[in-house]
């Protein structure tokens, strides 16, 4: 499962991230996605009768279709997915090697995050089709149906787990990351969210540019304010609040509606951003984005 950030075709709706703080990590529908590809040869199960089974696969998720050992690393996803569903964030998460990353976090501060875990627990089926498991020493592969965001229907998904003092965890990040969250404890949920924000602030600054192009091109090369572009769906609604990108859009327009400017600020600075951006056109009408941290103020 993919949750792309990126824009494709500029005038298109955007989809509202679905969750800034993981995104750019790992989905939690394809963990194995941003872990180092490593083989791994099948002891307990061979790699045909996981295929064969991923290939008889229903397009509905049905539940386990192979035996699940207690503890063991398909269980071990089982109950990950459940504690998820059930929006239990600490204790899945505490199934992962993001683990140091979340025990440091209060209560309250786990609620700075409940809107970008609460987004993927929606999506999480009551059922997971589990339908192989391989193990080969302390490394293990579980292959699950899972839905797919591109396609919109369950997929084969491929999960990859570690013994850890006797308890298999799942592997969410590659060691550099996992190195990483150890260093940053709490504080890398955080960094992670500022460091997307910051990502969406420049390339939504980018795609009120290409809107404002083709405002103009229809318009007499006139440019417009932010709720006309929205309005034509040039622009998704995102745009005009903070709630989930992180950062206070504006576009202010001369009034011979000939030459306009933009600015994203962080909503909260320090927490959703540090890095203020400012979209201006130079002399031959091209547009630049450029940023600074300016201490939560906007750029002139």
């Amino acid at each position: 499962m993919k949750f792309p950030f990126g824009f494709g075709n500029p005038y298109r709706t955007l989809t509202p991230p679905r969750i800034t703080v993981i995104l750019f990590l790992f989905s939690l529908f394809s963990i194995a996605c941003s872990v180092a590809e490593t083989p791994i040869a099948a002891n307990t199960a061979s790699l045909s009768a996981v295929n064969s089974a991923a290939a008889a696969a229903p397009n509905a998720p049905r539940g386990a279709t192979i035996p699940i050992e207690p503890n063991g690393p398909a269980d071990t996803v089982r109950v990950f997915y459940k504690h998820l569903r059930e929006k239990r964030f600490r204790d899945a998460m505490f199934l992962t090697n993001l683990r140091p990353a979340i025990e440091g976090l209060t209560d309250s501060e786990l609620k700075d995050f409940s809107m970008d875990f609460e987004a993927i627990a929606g999506e999480v089926p009551a059922e997971i089709e589990i339908n192989g498991e391989i193990i080969t020493g302390d490394q293990a592969t579980v292959t699950a149906m899972l839905p797919d965001n591109e396609s919109e229907k369950p997929d084969i998904q491929t999960i990859r787990l570690r013994q850890e003092n006797g308890v298999w965890v799942i592997q969410t990040v590659d060691e550099e990351a996992a190195k990483r969250i150890k260093r940053d404890g709490k504080n890398y949920f955080y960094k992670l969210r500022m460091d997307t924000h910051e990502d969406e602030a420049r390339k939504m600054l980018e795609r009120i540019s290409k809107a404002e192009l083709a405002h103009s091109l229809q318009n007499g090369g006139l440019f417009t304010d932010m709720q006309t572009l929205v309005a034509s769906g040039l622009l998704p609604e995102d745009v005009t609040t903070s709630s989930s990108t992180g950062y206070i859009y504006v576009i202010n327009v001369q009034p011979d509606k000939k030459q306009y400017f933009a600015t994203a600020v962080p909503a909260s600075y320090g927490k959703s951003g540090k890095t203020s951006y400012l979209l201006q056109l130079d002399a031959k009408g091209i547009s630049h984005v450029t940023s600074k941290d300016n201490g939560g103020r906007a750029m002139r």
